[in-house]
């Protein structure tokens, strides 16, 4: 069995075609719809999540993306670059069957960057909370509809990327002054929130996070079926967490591959950590390929377009190298 290996969401460059003719050709066995955050305001991730809301809508302010009555310029934006962006990797899948990722910010991220009326952030008031992830949850739904009608044979794999999730449990997301944070999200209601989330998909649900401390066993309990993260920000403190997580059959996208320009090791020592991890949980070797996904440690938006692709094959290499020698 081989072990799979993907992206994790963004690319350099601004041309739809180009980043889905890259895609498919460098993960022919597990593609990705690609986020291309050159473009601006509503190609970036939270601009194009925002664009996925319904009966809800946001424009842009110097300060960043804050809720409105109705949709405008950004919103149609984003949207229209989502379509874009839809309509190439429909061009290049054609008759393409197998596992395929698609992406939108999560609840807790959202609330996070997305500032209300007044400025602050939705994040300080648990009902505009609720809100948000109502609306978030439909216009996933859509998405997700629109995404098989397109590509037919395509098993879809959501990922919600939470890279501020951390920070929402933990207090440390800071106000609009930036002089204090705002008091932490009970990890009841976070993980509450996550679950009504994952069960809008019937397929897999991979959350995303590439800062320090991803909680992994709340992770499990709202019922995602993998976690990604940037590999070399993982301490042995989080061995029993993750240990727990991959014998209940949770998925590792263990992003291994730097995200920015810089040399690369030979695909082998890539996953030296993986295999060392494995040996320290006292898991058994054979297991690598079915649960763990190889994948660059976040984005690659800030890397050149030939780093990018280099990386994109090299994730594949190193996934072949786990599978092929898990020892």
């Amino acid at each position: 069995m081989s072990a799979g290996a993907t992206g994790v969401g963004s690319l350099p460059g601004g041309d739809a075609r180009e980043a889905a003719r890259t895609v498919t050709g460098s993960f022919e066995d597990f593609p990705y719809l690609a986020e291309l955050p050159a473009r601006g305001p509503g190609a970036d991730m939270i601009g194009r999540s925002l664009g996925l809301l319904v009966d809800m809508y946001a424009h842009v302010e110097p300060s960043g993306w804050r809720i409105c009555d109705r949709p405008g310029r950004d919103s149609r934006r984003a949207r229209s670059w989502l379509g874009e962006d839809l309509d190439a990797l429909e061009e290049f899948t054609q008759g393409y069957q197998g596992r395929l990722k698609v992406q939108a910010v999560g609840p807790w991220t959202l609330a996070a960057a997305l500032e209300l009326h007044g400025g602050e952030a939705v994040l300080q008031d648990p009902g505009a909370c609720r809100d948000l992830a109502g609306s978030l949850a439909e216009g996933l739904r859509e998405h997700l509809a629109d995404v098989r009608k397109r590509i037919p044979g395509a098993e879809i794999v959501l990922q919600l990327d939470e890279p501020s999730l951390t920070a929402v449990l933990l207090g440390r997301v800071r106000s609009a002054s930036g002089y204090r944070t705002y008091r932490a999200v009970d990890r009841q209601v976070v993980e509450g929130a996550l679950r009504d989330l994952v069960a809008v998909h019937d397929g897999e649900v991979v959350v995303h996070s590439c800062a320090p401390e991803v909680p992994f066993a709340l992770l499990r309990r709202a019922g995602v079926t993998g976690v990604s993260f940037d590999f070399s920000l993982l301490t042995e403190r989080e061995d029993d967490a993750i240990g727990e997580a991959v014998e209940d059959g949770t998925k590792l996208f263990a992003g291994v591959v730097p995200g920015t320009d810089g040399p690369l090791s030979d695909p082998g020592g890539s996953v030296m950590g993986v295999r060392k991890l494995w040996r320290r949980l006292g898991l058994a070797p054979g297991t690598l390929a079915e649960s763990v996904v190889v994948t660059p440690s976040c984005g690659l938006a800030g890397a050149s377009p030939a780093y990018a692709r280099a990386a994109q094959a090299h994730c594949v290499r190193a996934a072949r190298s786990l599978a092929d020698n898990p020892e």
